[in-house]
């Protein structure tokens, strides 16, 4: 069973970027100033979105509330990020809990999908918000915060260049570096199919579109989604059902019950 697994898993990371689904994933954020039309997202392939859930300095985003109402009423998956900076990361990682757990206590369970809430910790270069950017020892106590209150790890978002730049620093352990690849990576390239995503050894979302900004030919890579016509858009590396596998395995359930415990063998398999 094991080395069918591996079997796997291998075939899985030679997948060519042919193979994968069509983009199938939107973020959003209070900086979208549009009312999304997250029905026609869905009759255009869309299958999950993930949201800004909270900022710097310990901000829930306006738009959050309003926008996880609409995504799911119109039968998408939900899922939220923190984007980060230097400050308290135990602090941040509570607040974020607090928030998404807050706004999923308000959704009308008859519309809330089973698998909860995807997850996200945005460790990128902070340029918007005050309080510098998150360090790798900081992220390491943020991830491990968030999977000591919900029994899962969050996904960690970042550029290509700025991840290959901060954790092939000297000054980042080899464990914070194991502990950091526990989290699923969602990496951005707005150029070409990422690569340099070490520690890592894959990546399973890659926003290939920020703010309408592509480099990649437009008849397979679309800049616009439903009414947004700059729109940040990701792959998931995987078929349709593999995304929707992907987010039940890795979504926290706010509303209660025990927390689920990822194994290794899950985590090495995907």
């Amino acid at each position: 069973m094991r080395l069918s697994i591996l079997h796997r898993a291998f075939f899985f990371l030679l997948l060519p970027t042919c193979a994968f689904s069509a983009t199938n994933v939107v973020n959003l954020s209070h900086y979208d100033m549009m009312r999304p039309d997250f029905a026609a997202m869905k009759r255009q392939g869309i299958v999950g979105v993930i949201h800004e859930a909270t900022y710097p300095p310990f901000t829930r985003d306006s738009k959050y509330l309003d926008r996880q109402l609409g995504a799911l009423q119109a039968g998408l998956l939900w899922g939220a990020y923190h984007y980060a900076n230097a400050s308290d990361p135990v602090r941040q990682a509570d607040h974020f809990l607090s928030v998404v757990s807050g706004a999923w206590a308000r959704a009308n369970p008859a519309i809330r999908p089973s698998s909860g809430v995807l997850l996200v910790l945005d460790f990128e270069k902070n340029g918007h918000y005050p309080g510098g950017t998150m360090r790798p020892d900081q992220a390491v106590a943020f991830v491990e915060r968030i999977r000591e209150r919900t029994g899962v790890y969050p996904g960690i978002y970042s550029g290509e260049y700025h991840l290959g730049q901060v954790l092939n620093s000297s000054r980042v352990t080899n464990a914070q570096r194991k502990t950091l690849t526990n989290c699923w990576l969602w990496i951005a390239n707005y150029s070409k199919q990422p690569r340099a995503t070490a520690p890592w050894s894959y990546w399973a979302l890659w926003q290939y579109c920020g703010d309408g900004k592509c480099r990649l030919p437009r008849s397979a890579y679309p800049i616009s989604i439903a009414n947004i016509r700059k729109a940040e858009l990701n792959i998931f590396r995987g078929s349709r059902n593999d995304l929707q596998d992907f987010w039940q395995q890795r979504a926290w359930q706010p509303s209660g019950g025990k927390p689920r415990r990822e194994s290794e063998q899950t985590l090495a398999a995907d």
